[in-house]
């Protein structure tokens, strides 16, 4: 089905309580009643996977046999590529600097020719296929980023793009002090890697699966702007809807921070995310 066909569909669905003028403007034509009948059973499954983003279901690109281990393979020493270099390094790494960090540290372990070759596969794969339809902003699979570009922020780990995304963080520290905490900031291609295959490798090699939680790499723009947002002594409830009972989703909310990247209801195929905060459009 054509990708900007099935959006409008899911759209106009009524159990998608958000705006949708633009795109119903874009397609004013009516559809033969087998293909709107089509449309209507890809529209219900839809709504069926986001309200259950963290189950398997039956069409879900899910990797077998060599494939699987090579999933497992690059996992495993991804992992040990953050113990090596520490977590706050790891979030601005790049995949060659990766790659480097693996011939040079016997505790990591040289990535073979079909690990690199599996890598790149995923991060040029077409994430629409897995049920993902948001923006790629990043396109080379060797991106870097360079630490001139980014601010480290004290206690937590993170990173943020200097610039914009910094005076946002700066006005939400300002607005909550220590009541709001940064959860996750700049992510480079790695650590989007990371994330994404620690989830589809605890689920039996589901990449779909995995892309309804995360985006898939190249696909995030923590890597090129936006950053996370918690309340301090939350713990892993930050990553979860109970967010929008704190005092700092409702604080950010009431002031008008929280241009989410991921609204409940959206049309990408990721859960809601009311933790995140949209910095670029």
């Amino acid at each position: 089905m054509n990708r900007r066909a099935f959006l409008r569909q899911i759209c106009i669905a009524s159990a998608m309580a958000i705006p949708c003028n633009a795109l119903a403007a874009e397609f004013p034509e009516e559809e033969p009643q087998e293909q709107q009948e089509q449309y209507d059973l890809h529209v219900k499954d839809y709504i069926s996977k986001m309200s259950h983003f963290d189950l398997a279901h039956p069409d879900d690109i899910i990797l077998k046999d060599e494939e699987l281990e090579l999933l497992k393979n690059c996992t495993a020493k991804i992992t040990r590529v953050m113990r090596t270099v520490g977590y706050g390094n790891f979030n601005l790494i790049s995949v060659d600097q990766a790659f480097l960090f693996g011939r040079q540290y016997s505790r990591i372990g040289a990535f073979s020719t079909k690990e690199k070759e599996f890598l790149e596969k995923i991060f040029y794969y077409d994430a629409d296929a897995l049920g993902f339809y948001g923006d790629k902003p990043i396109t080379a699979f060797t991106q870097t980023i360079s630490r001139k570009d980014v601010i480290k922020i004290r206690h937590s780990g993170h990173y943020i793009f200097k610039g914009h995304p910094f005076e946002v963080w700066k006005e939400i520290k300002s607005a909550l002090s220590s009541d709001v905490i940064l959860t996750s900031g700049v992510r480079g291609v790695v650590k989007q890697f990371h994330l994404f295959l620690m989830k589809a490798s605890s689920n039996g090699g589901n990449l779909s699966l995995a892309s309804r939680s995360l985006a898939p790499p190249g696909y995030s723009f923590h890597g090129i702007s936006d950053f996370d947002v918690g309340q301090k002594k939350y713990g892993e409830f930050n990553f979860t809807s109970r967010f929008t009972e704190t005092r700092v989703f409702n604080k950010l909310n009431e002031l008008g921070y929280l241009t989410l990247r991921y609204p409940r209801g959206n049309l990408l195929g990721v859960r809601y995310e009311p933790w995140h905060v949209k910095v670029s459009s």
